[in-house]
């Protein structure tokens, strides 16, 4: 088979770049069925469906309580700490500033969305520049266009043309920000668009982070909703079992009480005729003289 290209727009497309259902790294999908990486498919045979990580809540705790992520990073850099973003106890600290994201720590989780949003936002400034050196040549050009029409003999025929000309490119303009794909050169030179950039990346970064603790609320709530059926079913076991015992009980008293009253009445038999056979004794001892 072969090798699938993530550069190619065609593989892209057939073959998209998805975040794994259990330990949420990114993988190529193969197919559309296709929701966990070929790891945790692995680990899934090995071991059976895993169990949310009492560390980072990801579901991916396949042997005990932590995923193996989790779990090396304790055995490397000691206990969890804090994550500055999203507040759980899943941030590892690795004693070297250089490797925080922007001075904070943050887990593993959080430090990925934040350094995509970065990225997203470097992609954006990097298209703004672009749009702004783009519309910088156009002025360029429409200079050299009118200098070049000064010294021309026919003034009148270079004017109408460049004030033919400048309302198209203006029209041209406001139809691109009114479509939103672009801004003017105006706009893309002034200093505050790029803030807007961080705000909206900041913005997106909250969103991702309350997409997460939404995520984890509703795993917990799943998690929970499976105890109490868990508790349920071995309620209804323990009451079917203390049932079938009373049944058994109740059973076994009628069977001996049974056995009881049998040997009552057998009793109460053997004493009738042991009266019965004194009486004649009696009279004959009684007569004999």
């Amino acid at each position: 088979r072969a090798t699938l290209c993530a550069c190619h727009p065609e593989c892209r497309i057939a073959h998209p770049i998805v975040k794994c259902t259990y330990c949420r790294t990114e993988f190529q999908q193969e197919s559309k069925t296709n929701t966990i990486c070929k790891k945790c498919a692995q680990n899934v045979k090995l071991y059976g469906t895993p169990k949310p990580c009492q560390y980072c809540n990801i579901i991916a705790a396949f042997i005990g309580n932590k995923c193996q992520r989790c779990t090396n990073s304790e055995k490397k850099y000691g206990p969890p700490h804090s994550c500055e973003q999203c507040k759980q106890q899943c941030a590892f600290d690795r004693k070297d500033d250089r490797k925080k994201v922007d001075g904070k720590l943050l887990c593993w989780l959080c430090t990925l969305s934040y350094k995509r949003v970065l990225q997203k936002t470097k992609e954006q400034c990097k298209h703004l520049s672009s749009s702004s050196r783009a519309s910088l040549q156009e002025k360029e050009q429409y200079s050299r266009l009118s200098s070049g029409s000064h010294y021309n003999s026919q003034k009148t025929l270079s004017t109408s043309s460049i004030q033919n000309e400048i309302p198209k490119k203006k029209a041209k303009f406001d139809a691109i920000s009114a479509n939103g794909d672009s801004f003017s050169p105006d706009l893309a030179l002034d200093s505050p668009g790029t803030d807007h950039f961080v705000i909206i990346a900041q913005l997106k970064e909250e969103v991702a982070t309350l997409k997460k603790m939404l995520h984890q609320k509703d795993q917990m709530i799943l998690e929970k909703e499976k105890k109490i059926t868990e508790l349920k079913a071995d309620l209804q076991y323990q009451e079917s079992q203390m049932r079938a015992k009373m049944n058994q009980m109740e059973k076994t008293h009628k069977e001996v009480m049974e056995q009881l009253q049998a040997k009552n009445r057998e009793l109460l038999k053997q004493a009738a005729a042991l009266s019965k056979g004194k009486k004649p004794e009696k009279s004959g001892a009684i007569t004999s003289p």
